[in-house]
């Protein structure tokens, strides 16, 4: 028996398969493919800020590292190392690592920091890749937004200034948290196989009710950011004060966290969640009041008028011609 089969749908099939063909991706290399996000890694953040979430990460790890460890060792049995040996062991180790990597990534250790240091426009301040940037995102934060535009007008610097602004906001501080939070998880997976048989490596939880354990949280860490604002060249010794006597008060009552990533670290490594959107709220909260409290209270600084601000702009790249090695940032 002889079939007649249809033109047409033969021209469709054809055309479906030349379509099919004609989509088709040559597949790309893995070193192309690395090679490309590695372009656009430099493309969408300063230079040199890989060296700075390296050092999160490192400094992060070793945070919780010794803090856990330690409370987990007091925990388990105080004759090994006392609830107030545990205190200054987590004091000490924030001073450490202040400076250490301070002058590298800020050795902020906190999600909650670096929140409440963007949210007053003190971070970033050494990723910007320029003098000019420089320039104008310094003069930003000490005007404003609005009189910075106004004053500095349509042109190259204001572009940058607004995109670097931009950037901060919506890239660099989820890259710092993400590289604590990393660290953080590290050690305590770490404390995990160390410290084995005990269960919970310095987890943290409310030792009454949760409203009381959220107001310790705000308070401790409210005053540690206060301190954090305030001090200059003995931040580390200052800052690790704080933490430390804070952790005393706070210990009993709530763990005295003060450190969403400290916390959640340890909570993942050991599943143990009890309560653990207070110290993840009561961080933020706190960092965020100590921080706002002191740019409220600190005494205000006298703004350069835009034309000694150009002359500066114009004095400094004279200058870094002939000393190259010289950080922008401390001409000003």
């Amino acid at each position: 028996m002889a079939t007649n089969v249809n033109p047409n749908l033969k021209s469709q099939t054809d055309q479906r398969h030349i379509e099919l063909v004609s989509v088709e991706i040559p597949a790309v290399s893995y070193k192309k493919k690395l090679s490309l996000v590695w372009k656009s890694f430099g493309e969408l953040y300063p230079p040199g800020f890989l060296r700075k979430v390296v050092a999160e990460i490192i400094a992060t790890y070793l945070l919780v590292f010794v803090t856990c460890g330690s409370a987990s060792l007091s925990a388990n049995d105080e004759h090994k190392v006392a609830k107030l040996g545990a205190s200054v062991a987590g004091g000490l180790i924030v001073t450490v690592m202040i400076y250490a990597v301070g002058h590298i990534s800020g050795a902020h250790m906190n999600p909650a920091v670096t929140l409440a240091f963007s949210a007053t426009r003190h971070f970033p301040w050494r990723q910007v890749s320029s003098i000019d940037n420089v320039i104008v995102y310094r003069h930003i934060t000490l005007v404003g937004w609005g009189r910075a535009l106004d004053s500095l007008g349509p042109g190259p610097n204001c572009d940058q200034s607004m995109k670097w602004h931009g950037l901060t906001l919506t890239l660099l501080v989820p890259m710092y948290a993400a590289a604590q939070l990393t660290g953080a998880i590290s050690a305590a997976l770490t404390l995990r196989v160390l410290l084995h048989p005990i269960q919970r490596v310095g987890t943290t939880s409310p030792a009454g009710t949760e409203l009381q354990a959220l107001i310790m949280e705000i308070v401790v860490t409210f005053s540690m950011m206060f301190v954090t604002s305030a001090v200059g060249e003995l931040a580390g010794v200052a800052v690790g004060s704080a933490v430390c006597i804070t952790s005393i008060l706070a210990g009993p009552v709530s763990g005295g966290s003060m450190n969403p990533a400290r916390t959640i670290g340890p909570a993942i490594a050991s599943s143990y969640y009890k309560g653990i959107w207070v110290y993840v709220v009561g961080p933020v909260t706190g960092t965020l009041m100590g921080a706002w409290a002191y740019s409220f209270i600190r005494e205000p600084v006298h703004v350069m008028s835009l034309p000694s601000l150009s002359f500066k702009l114009h004095q400094m790249k004279s200058n870094d011609s002939q000393v190259p090695d010289k950080d922008p940032l401390d001409s000003l």
